[in-house]
Formats: structure tokens, sequence, C-alpha cells
């Protein structure tokens, strides 16, 4: 079926960069009233066109940065419920309803993907280490339990826009979650099958990007 839907219940942002090779796998799995909007952050591989021919949604935003692309989606948004998911076939659109279900039946405020590897090596050791100790600090800063910054998530488009969000690089999850957590949301995990993604990470696939992680999410605990 086509990505493309009238009056979606949901709309889902998906920043991307260089995705071409991932996004006809993702576009062509989303469930019925689940409508994409692909976020291009400036991609030289064709993705923004490859993305439209297949009927999604295409914002096109020139300030780089994992955060910029998601906030630009979600302020292009118009659905009352929205989610995040990335684009590179590590996660399957058609699992969109379980993060997305609990926020529309009023159940949650925030909804993560709890990332669990489908296959050894999906999830090499040194990403899931330094996961796990993200989650154990967000525990201690927040008291809330999670055990993963899980990049498919949903929540209410007008409570996300109320938390004001400012980081616009790879903190902004981070932020989010800490956010939430500081205003009293109901936070929930539920599980979600984690793919080997296609291509490479722009974050964990380089040392510059891993580097610049780091220090972005350093800031927003530091905050």
């Amino acid at each position: 079926m086509s990505p493309s839907v009238t009056d979606p219940l949901v709309e889902v942002i998906l920043p991307c960069l260089d995705e071409a090779g991932a996004l006809p796998w993702v576009l062509t799995r989303f469930p019925r009233g689940f409508r994409p909007i692909v976020v291009d952050n400036g991609s030289t591989d064709g993705s923004g066109e490859i993305a439209r021919s297949l009927g999604a949604v295409v914002i096109d935003e020139t300030r780089r940065g994992f955060g910029a692309a998601c906030h630009a989606g979600l302020s292009a948004a118009t659905a009352e419920v929205v989610c995040f998911c990335d684009c590179d076939a590590s996660l399957d659109p058609r699992q969109l309803p379980r993060v997305a279900d609990p926020v529309l039946d009023g159940s949650a405020d925030l909804v993560l993907g709890y990332r669990r590897p489908v296959a050894r090596g999906v999830w090499p050791l040194p990403g899931r280490l330094a996961n796990r100790e993200l989650a154990r600090r967000i525990r201690r800063r927040t008291g809330v339990r999670v055990r993963d910054l899980g990049p498919m998530r949903a929540a209410r488009r007008a409570d996300l826009l109320s938390l004001e969000l400012s980081d616009r690089r790879c903190g902004y999850a981070l932020e989010m979650l800490i956010r939430a957590a500081d205003a009293g949301w109901r936070v929930r995990e539920v599980d979600v099958d984690y793919l080997p993604r296609i291509g490479r990470s722009k974050v964990t696939g380089t040392v510059h990007g891993f580097r610049q992680a780091v220090q972005d999410m350093s800031t927003v605990l530091a905050r």
C-alpha cells in the first residue's frame, strides 16, 4: 500500500541523511493511518526524490543536525499524535502501532521503543554498553526507569512543543525524555525489533559522529 493516507491518525517524523538504500523498504511498510514525514537534512544521494516518489511528505531542513531535522518535522506535522523513527531500516514501521497505541488510548504520554536485536551482531557491544550507561544516568537524573533511549517513540505533538526543546544535534531525544520526566509525563517502554541497518551509521559509524553524540548528550545531562 502507499504510505500516503488522507487525514492520518499519526504522522511519523523520519530524519534523513543519505538513506537512499533504505527508504524504499521503510516507506513501503507503513501501516494504514500512519503518514511519513521525511526530513531531508542535506542528502546528496537523492533521498528526498526517492521519498517523494514513494508518496511521503518531504521537508528540506538545511540546518544540519539530528535535532534540527526532528524539530523541523515536528513543526511541519499537523496530526495530534506523532512518532519518530529512524529511516535506515533498523526499525520496522509495521511496529509503529506498538508505540503509538498507548498515547492514542491515553494510558501514556511518551512511549519509547525498547530495541531488541533480532540477531547477533545487530547491536555491537560498545553501542549496547554506551546505551546501558546512558539509561543508568537517565534513571539517576529523572527517576524514570528506562532501559533504552529508543529512536522509535510517540507523543502528542502539542505536548512536545510545550517542552520547548532547544537541542538541535544528537542530544534532542535525550532532552525530550528529561524534560518530559521533569514535567511529570507518564513514560512507558514497549519492545520493538532492532534489525540490521542499511548503510553506515552517522553516529556509531564514524569516530567524529560518536564523539559528537557523546558531547551533545553530556551537555544535555549537565544542563
